[in-house]
């Protein structure tokens, strides 16, 4: 199964080469430029991971993982930066960043932790539905 990956970052260059590297790879990439773009696709669509860059002119990755997790609690976000800060890395996982990374990032790094990203929603979405199958079976007293 393809990955579903949002891309989010305002340079729109790195933005196309970046997708369409994943694309070449099997990967299904959604794309946004802002932060307004990337809401609206959270909203309507169903990832596997988010690919933020952290420095944006109109909403920084930080600011942006904040609206991630109050709706997406279980959201898998890899955060990009070309000005990478010890301070940003470490507010991100305390966040819940699965990842920081600096730009340019690896491609083939950054495709396997997209695919461990896929993984781990995987078991989340497994544990929740086996903890409503009991919760069913409980209610029936079984």
């Amino acid at each position: 199964m393809a990955e579903k990956v949002l891309l989010i970052d305002d340079e729109v260059e790195f933005l196309e080469a970046l997708s369409e590297r994943m694309e070449i790879r099997g990967m299904d990439v959604t794309t946004a430029e802002n932060a307004n773009a990337a809401v609206s696709a959270i909203n309507s669509g169903d990832f596997d991971a988010i690919v933020l860059d952290l420095q944006m002119p109109d909403m920084n990755g930080i600011d942006m993982l904040k609206i991630i997790r109050k709706t997406n609690p279980d959201m898998q976000v890899i955060l990009l930066t070309g000005q990478a800060t010890l301070e940003a890395g470490i507010q991100a996982m305390k966040l819940g960043a699965m990842d920081f990374m600096e730009k340019p990032a690896d491609i083939d790094a950054l495709t396997d932790k997209i695919k461990k990203a896929q993984a781990k929603k995987m078991v989340i979405v497994e544990k929740k539905t086996e903890k409503k199958v009991n919760d069913i079976l409980k209610s029936k007293g079984w």
